[in-house]
C-alpha cells in the first residue's frame, strides 16, 4: 500500500479527522540516516504525524517544522512538512540502542527524554507562528495532543505507531489525528471518548490491514465518517547543491578562505536525506568571489 492521508470529517461537522499510512515513507527515512529500531520509531511517529499537520495548512507554500529537543541519547528530531503531503526529517543522534521499556515495547520515551516540542508554522507572514510545550511523555502522541489542546485550543486525539520487522525494516507505520470543532455537544464528546480509549495500539489496527479510511471508520463510524480528500505522502527532500553552496558561504569568507588555503575538497551533507556534495577549492573560490559582488 502506497503512503497516503486523508482528510474526513464526521458527526455532522463537529470533528475533523486525519489518518495516514506511512511505512514507505519511515522506511525511506531509516535507509537514509540508519536508524537504529528505536530512533526509527521515534523519527517514525514524529513524520506521520507531521505529515498529517502539514496537510491541515491551508497554502501552497505553507511549510510546517516540528523540533523535539530532550534530554534522552537522541537529544532531538526536527521535521518538516508542507500542504501537499510532503514530509523530511532526520535525528540529532541516529544509532541509539536502549533496552525495551516495561511493557516489551521499543523505548521511544527513553529515547527522547524530557525536554521541549516546538512547532513553527512559515504562512508567508512578517513572522512565523511559533507554538512551544514541554514534553508530556516523550511519546510523540501524547506531546502532540497536549500541544494542539493548549497551543492551538484545539481539542485533540493524536494516535502514531512504528512496527518494525526482526531485520530491522519497517513493518507498519501510520497514525490519526481527530479534533473537536467548538461547541460540539457532550454527548458527542463522551462517545468520541469512549471509541478513542477503545483503540488499543495503531500499530495493531495498521496490522490487521486497516486503510486510513478503515482506522478513521473503525474509531469514528457511528458518527457518519465522510472522506473529503486523499493526499499521496512521501519522504521528500528538496535539497541541490545550490541550496548546499548558500549554506556554506553563510559559514563566512574567513572560513572560507582557510579552506581554500588547505586545498583539499569539502563535503557537505544534507541533514534530512544524507546527501553529500563535493565542493572543490576552485568551487570554493568561486563560492567566494559570487558572495563579495
Amino acid at each position: 500500500m502506497k503512503d497516503y492521508i486523508v482528510r474526513a470529517t464526521a458527526a455532522d461537522s463537529r470533528i475533523r479527522a486525519f489518518a495516514i499510512t506511512s511505512r514507505e515513507l519511515v522506511e525511506q527515512a531509516r535507509v537514509y540516516h540508519n536508524t537504529s529500531p528505536v530512533a526509527t520509531a521515534a523519527l517514525g511517529r514524529l513524520l506521520s504525524g507531521g505529515a498529517m499537520m502539514g496537510v491541515m495548512m491551508k497554502g501552497e507554500e505553507d511549510i510546517l517544522t516540528i523540533q523535539v529537543k530532550g534530554s534522552g541519547p537522541m537529544r532531538g528530531m526536527t521535521v518538516t512538512a508542507d500542504s501537499k503531503g510532503n514530509v523530511k526529517g532526520y535525528p540529532e543522534i541516529a544509532d541509539v540502542l536502549l533496552p525495551a521499556n516495561s511493557r516489551g515495547k521499543l523505548d521511544v520515551a527513553g529515547a527522547v527524554g524530557n525536554g521541549i516540542l516546538r512547532v513553527i508554522k512559515d504562512m508567508g507572514l512578517k513572522e512565523p507562528y511559533v507554538g512551544q510545550i514541554a514534553l508530556q511523555t516523550g511519546e510523540i502522541a501524547e506531546d502532540l495532543t497536549y500541544y494542539f489542546a493548549t497551543s492551538e485550543q484545539a481539542p485533540s486525539a493524536v494516535g502514531l505507531g512504528v512496527l518494525m520487522e526482526r531485520d530491522n525494516t519497517v513493518k507498519q507505520a501510520g497514525g490519526f489525528i481527530i479534533q473537536l470543532m467548538p461547541f460540539t455537544p457532550e454527548e458527542v464528546v463522551g462517545r468520541l471518548e469512549e471509541r478513542i480509549a477503545s483503540v488499543t495500539s495503531v500499530t495493531d489496527l495498521l496490522q490487521q490491514g486497516m486503510t486510513p479510511e478503515e482506522l478513521l471508520e473503525h474509531i469514528l463510524g457511528e458518527f457518519g465518517v465522510e472522506v473529503t480528500d486523499t493526499i499521496p505522502a512521501r519522504f521528500s527532500c528538496n535539497c541541490s547543491k545550490e541550496r548546499v553552496s548558500k549554506a556554506i558561504v553563510s559559514i563566512g569568507r574567513k572560513e572560507i578562505q582557510e579552506m581554500i588555503d588547505e586545498g583539499r575538497k569539502i563535503e557537505a551533507n544534507c541533514h534530512f536525506c544524507n546527501t553529500g556534495y563535493e565542493f572543490t577549492p576552485e568551487e570554493l573560490a568561486a563560492l567566494l568571489k559570487e558572495a563579495t559582488r
